[in-house]
């Protein structure tokens, strides 16, 4: 049930996305392994190095609440010209593997893909 309340909140989220420049919304959702859910959206920023992804802006607000450990993550694009399933990009997914993500929900309009994060991500650094 939680893997689908997580793919609603990251289409939900995605909405509120601000992406005047690509129109390419994408939101997250997130539950820590205390239970907590966290969301982020993108946000965009005319200096493209400055913009945030919204898988980002939800591992900042969990880790900031006190949060250490990430159970699983849902990412869902809201696209202008198709529905499409989207993957964290590299930086997200190796900002992810610090905080021992353990799943990754791929969330297309009407449902979702799961992936075990190290599928996505096999040979992620870590000291």
């Amino acid at each position: 049930m939680i893997n689908n309340e997580l793919a609603d909140l990251a289409r939900e989220v995605a909405k509120k996305a601000y992406a005047p420049y690509s129109n390419f919304r994408v939101g997250a959702a997130l539950v820590t392994d205390s239970g907590n859910i966290y969301t982020g959206c993108n946000i965009e920023n005319a200096s493209y190095p400055a913009t945030v992804c919204a898988e980002d802006v939800a591992v900042v607000k969990a880790i900031s609440e006190g949060e250490k450990k990430i159970d699983t993550i849902a990412v869902a694009c809201i696209d202008a010209k198709s529905d499409t399933a989207l993957f964290p990009c590299g930086i997200s997914r190796q900002r992810l593997a610090e905080f021992d993500t353990k799943t990754v929900l791929v969330v297309s309009e009407s449902d979702f893909v799961e992936y075990k994060f190290e599928e996505i991500l096999p040979f992620n650094f870590k000291f």
